[in-house]
């Protein structure tokens, strides 16, 4: 991190037992991307938007049980967010952003207008692919879709899964969409026992390809997020810290970087990634793999994908230890996210543009009453 500029002092965030620190060139990284940042901490039960505010950053906190993958498709607005026993779809209401306080300064207001209830399916990463919604299902070992019908609509399981049951049997985690489809899904081990992945979670994780059901990534310490960005293909290896470019075709990768923390969450703009770490719990869970006998840090790191050098960093301490995803809102550089009920979700109204009291005229009551 040698080029990184010195941090910030930490900075006080309304309400909740939380600080946190940033180097001084992390806004201006914001302003010229043009972009903000969503982090979910499952662990802490928040969704924080973070957003540049003059020479520091502004983290707002927003409530949700156990907020996880976060999904954003800038051609309809809608963000999607996964939760315990929901997925929330939010839709960016440009005309409502002058209303949130403070006035004039937001750019995007996100309100909910759709509330899927799933059950606690343990729902890891969701993206949007080809406009249809797509979760990775990690209590029943698939990847899976929702309908106005059923908890969730199974769509694909790997081949060594026997069974749907709600038993976590791999650990299916993360998901790559490649040309508008799933393409590959990370897991953190091979078993069709319950909770299997546990025992050989040091090397067991590996990345599998959709098509064919096979694994095309081996001997993984607990990999998160693949990805394709930029021509080239990306994965975490949390357990070890890592970002690596791959290929995910001959299942060959090589490490970019190392950061200090069990990194999970990753998302991309121009030549920058922005890789989540957490400092992860001292359990049964995370006993035994590299990253948890080293100095941990929890918070967002921006990495140059050019030279593997963190450029930024914002760091997390106290209430928020452990994030699972980022999401990058381009051309969104003060959005504010409304879950709470209020004068501003009760007095705003999305209308289509016809008027169906033109279309549709009633016709006149009946004047003859006999």
């Amino acid at each position: 991190m040698e080029n990184a500029a010195p941090p910030n002092p930490p900075g006080p965030v309304e309400g909740e037992p939380f600080t946190s620190s940033h180097t001084s060139n992390f806004p201006d990284l914001l302003r010229e991307l043009r972009i903000s940042l969503l982090v979910s901490t499952y662990q802490a039960g928040k969704l924080i938007v973070v957003r540049a505010d003059g020479p520091s950053l502004n983290t707002h906190f927003r409530d949700f049980l156990s907020p996880m993958g976060l999904a954003y498709d800038p051609s309809t607005g809608c963000l999607a967010v996964g939760t315990r026993h929901e997925v929330w779809h939010f839709f960016n209401e440009p005309a409502v952003a002058p209303k949130v306080p403070p006035a004039e300064r937001h750019d995007a207001a996100f309100l909910p207008r759709r509330c899927h209830i799933s059950g606690d399916i343990r729902i890891h990463e969701i993206a949007w692919a080809a406009g249809e919604l797509w979760a990775v299902n990690t209590r029943f070992s698939c990847l899976c879709t929702f309908d106005n019908l059923h908890s969730f609509v199974p769509r694909w399981r790997p081949p060594f899964i026997s069974m749907l049951a709600a038993e976590d049997r791999c650990h299916l985690n993360g998901v790559a969409v490649i040309d508008g489809r799933p393409r590959y899904v990370s897991c953190l081990g091979v078993s069709d026992a319950v909770g299997g992945w546990r025992e050989n979670k040091r090397d067991g994780g590996c990345l599998l390809d959709i098509d064919t059901g096979l694994p095309v990534i081996t001997g993984m310490c607990m990999p998160h997020s693949p990805r394709r960005y930029g021509g080239r293909d990306w994965i975490l290896e949390s357990g070890v810290g890592s970002l690596s470019v791959a290929d995910f075709g001959s299942g060959k990768r090589e490490v970019v970087t190392k950061l200090p923390g069990f990194t999970r969450g990753l998302d991309f703009c121009r030549n920058i990634a922005f890789v989540g770490l957490s400092q992860v719990r001292e359990t049964a869970i995370f006993s035994g793999i590299p990253v948890a006998s080293e100095e941990r840090s929890c918070g967002v790191w921006a990495v140059d994908l050019l030279t593997g050098r963190t450029v930024a960093f914002l760091r997390f301490e106290g209430i928020v230890q452990e994030i699972f995803a980022i999401q990058v809102l381009p051309d969104i550089l003060y959005p504010d996210l409304i879950n709470e009920p209020g004068e501003l979700l009760d007095g705003s109204f999305v209308l289509p543009d016809a008027d169906i009291s033109q279309q549709n005229p009633q016709p006149p009551p009946d004047q003859n009453r006999g």
